[in-house]
């Protein structure tokens, strides 16, 4: 177990998309643990350490809006990225004027949780003067201070997140649903597996999702490394 930290997050809104939604965005219940290290990493990233996030407490009422949102219906193909990389002239711009469409979006309203974290060292990115009280302790001032290397986003980037770091001298909020023993939240995304392999001169990526059964009990998520699917 590496240096445990816990983090207050809060937001106006949230949406954390489901993958079998395709049409319309529709939020999961609650915050993903993907979501969560992507808070923390937005706070302190380096390439020698790596976050895990061990716990999620819902602090308020799990509460949806539907709302309209214009977004781009297409992105730009891969091949084109490929073939400018490689000298040919391609037009890698997205004009939202011409491809803007209004889409539905069902997302969670007025949210806030608390992240029990903690993280590992890389063994392979481990520079000479890497410590874990130094990471630590970067951490710790970079969050108490309010500072990090992109605002932090709730799902998606237009949906801006509060932080605040919880010293364990503190005493912690309590979950709107902390009389509640236990809920079944369904399938939900743990994290993205992502692989390389080299072969033929060239080389492959892959990635590969990973869902586990959220269950709340109490108001808190306890976030299992072993995956189910």
């Amino acid at each position: 177990m590496g240096y445990g930290i816990t983090l207050q997050v809060s937001g106006d809104y949230a949406l954390f998309t489901r993958p079998e939604m395709k049409g319309e965005r529709v939020s999961y219940d609650v915050m993903t643990p993907s979501a969560a290290r992507g808070i923390l990493e937005a706070i302190l990233w380096k390439p020698a350490i790596k976050w895990i996030v061990d716990r999620i407490t819902v602090l308020n009422r799990i509460d949806f809006e539907s709302i309209r949102r214009n977004e781009v219906g297409s992105k730009i193909p891969p091949r084109n990225v490929t073939a400018a990389m490689g000298g040919a002239h391609v037009d890698l711009h997205q004009y939202p004027s011409e491809d803007r469409q209004q889409r539905a979006s069902l997302v969670l309203r007025n949210v806030a949780y608390l992240i029990d974290a903690h993280f590992e060292m890389n063994p392979s990115k481990v520079g000479e003067t890497d410590t874990p009280e130094k990471f630590y302790n970067m951490f710790l001032r970079r969050a108490r201070q309010g500072q990090c290397f992109h605002n932090p986003y709730l799902g998606c980037r237009e949906f801006a997140a509060r932080f605040q770091l919880i010293d364990h001298t503190e005493q912690r909020l309590a979950s709107h649903y902390a009389d509640i023993e236990e809920m079944d939240l369904g399938w939900m995304l743990w994290d993205i597996e992502y692989g390389e392999e080299r072969g033929k001169g060239k080389t492959m990526y892959s990635f590969q999702p990973k869902f586990y059964r959220t269950m709340m009990r109490n108001g808190v998520i306890e976030v299992s490394r072993e995956v189910g699917l």
